[in-house]
C-alpha cells in the first residue's frame, strides 16, 4: 500500500528484469560517442536508466526537468542518471541545451536497448494501436537491476526514485 510520501509509481509489478544484470549493448549518446551500457552506468553506485517516449512533449519534458531538479540530491547520495530514447543524437542536443540537462541521454534509434529492457511496447490512444516506449524507469545498484518502475507516472517520480534509493541503502 502507497503511503502518503509515495505515487503509485514507486509500487513495482513483477518485471523479468528484477534481480538481473543490466543488459551488455552499445549505445549511442548525445553527441554522438559510443560505449556501452555498462561503461556508462558504473559499479559501486547507484544508477538510475529512465526511458522516455520523445524529446520536447509535455509528459518527456517535466520528467526530465525533474530529474534536472534534484539532480544535486542524486549527486550527493552518488547516484547516477541516465536518460533513454528513441530520438536522435541532435535532438536529444536540443532538448538538453532547452532544459539545461546536466546528464546524459541514450539515442536508442534502433530501439535495441529499449526491446532488451522490455520498454518498447504495443501502445493504445485514442482507438489506435501502435509501438513505443512504456515510460519505464530501472534503478540499479551497480549493474544488477533492483527495483522497475512500469508504467512510470511523472509526477513526483524523480522524488520516488530518491526516497527507493534511500530505503534501499
Amino acid at each position: 500500500m502507497a503511503t502518503k510520501k509515495q505515487s503509485k509509481t514507486s509500487l513495482t509489478k513483477e518485471n523479468p528484469w528484477l534481480g538481473k544484470k543490466i543488459p551488455t549493448v552499445k549505445v549511442t549518446l548525445e553527441d554522438s560517442s559510443k560505449t556501452t551500457l555498462k561503461a556508462l552506468l558504473p559499479e559501486g553506485q547507484w544508477n538510475v536508466l529512465y526511458f522516455y517516449p520523445r524529446d520536447n512533449t509535455p509528459g518527456c519534458t517535466q520528467e526530465a526537468k525533474d530529474f534536472q531538479k534534484l539532480l544535486k540530491k542524486f549527486e550527493q547520495k552518488n547516484i547516477n542518471v541516465v536518460g533513454v530514447s528513441p530520438d536522435s543524437p541532435e535532438s536529444h542536443q536540443k532538448f538538453i541545451k532547452k532544459f539545461s540537462l546536466k546528464f546524459h541521454l541514450i539515442a536508442d534509434e534502433d530501439k535495441i536497448l529499449c526491446e532488451k529492457l522490455g520498454t518498447w511496447q504495443l501502445k493504445k490512444f485514442m482507438g489506435r494501436e501502435f509501438m513505443g516506449v512504456v515510460r519505464s524507469t530501472f534503478l540499479c545498484n551497480g549493474h544488477k537491476i533492483v527495483h522497475v518502475w512500469q508504467p512510470v507516472k511523472v509526477a513526483d517520480h524523480a522524488e520516488d526514485v530518491l526516497r527507493k534509493v534511500k530505503e534501499l541503502s
